[in-house]
C-alpha cells in the first residue's frame, strides 16, 4: 500500500473547511475533518480508480469526490500526494490549472 501525503495547501484547505463548519457547528466540524481525512486514507488503495481531471488528464491529477468536496491528488510510485481538498462549488481549475 501507498504511503499518504498531504500539500501544505491540502492541509489549509483542511483546517479552513474545519473552521467553516465548526461556525454552525464544532462537534461536526471534527467529525467531517476525520472522515475527510479517512476518504483520503482510502486513496492508498487503489487509487486509480479514480478519474484524472477532465481536460487535464497529462497532469497526472485525480479527483475524488466525498459528499460536497472533491479530494484533488497525484499517483506517484510509493505515495498518494493530496493537493487539494476543494467544495465542489468552487472554481477548482482557477486553483489548480491557473
Amino acid at each position: 500500500m501507498k504511503r499518504l501525503v498531504f500539500t501544505d495547501e491540502a492541509e489549509s484547505d483542511l483546517e479552513a473547511i474545519g473552521d467553516h463548519i465548526a461556525g454552525d457547528n464544532p462537534f461536526r466540524a471534527m467529525t467531517f475533518i476525520r472522515e475527510l481525512r479517512n476518504a483520503c486514507v482510502e486513496l492508498c488503495t487503489m487509487p486509480e480508480r479514480c478519474q484524472l481531471v477532465a481536460r487535464h488528464q497529462s497532469s497526472g491529477i485525480r479527483r475524488r469526490v466525498y459528499g460536497n468536496y472533491l479530494i484533488f491528488f497525484r499517483i506517484h510510485m510509493d505515495a498518494v500526494e493530496v493537493l487539494h481538498i476543494l467544495h465542489g462549488a468552487t472554481d477548482y481549475e482557477r486553483i489548480m490549472f491557473p
